[in-house]
């Protein structure tokens, strides 16, 4: 797995994570320890670019999940029953992490585990930070 860290500024700093090769457990350890790193240093706005990522496992699943747990940290707790709302019919969308343009084969993934459903995908790295 070859992980590479950038900031970009928009309307808000957002860090991207540029992940190149599959995501399964032999390297979840590695990208969910870099993630929290930023995390704890402050970030707030999070993008993972997918685009090199061929193959998504379970881990996959469970590093995409505590990302937005993590992040989630951010929103007030009233917004509870209003994000399981919008989960439910479709409108809710993980405010702090945006998703780039992931393969077909990931993108199943994602669908088979509704995880498509929290997650807004944009085409590319400069689209999905201009979202924030």
């Amino acid at each position: 797995m070859d992980i590479t860290v950038s900031q970009q500024q928009g309307r808000l700093p957002v860090t991207i994570f540029h992940l190149k090769g599959d995501i399964d457990g032999s390297n979840y350890d590695q990208i969910q320890s870099q993630i929290e790193q930023a995390a704890n240093a402050g970030a707030k706005d999070v993008v993972l670019d997918l685009t090199g990522v061929p193959y998504m496992s379970s881990a996959g699943i469970r590093l995409l999940s505590s990302t937005f747990q993590r992040l989630r940290g951010n929103l007030p707790q009233e917004s509870d029953e209003a994000m399981k709302h919008g989960i439910r019919d479709g409108t809710f969308k993980s405010p702090h992490l945006k998703l780039v343009n992931p393969t077909p084969r990931v993108l199943e993934v994602l669908k088979m585990s509704g995880l498509d459903m929290l997650f807004d995908v944009q085409p590319s790295v400069a689209a999905a930070v201009a979202s924030f």
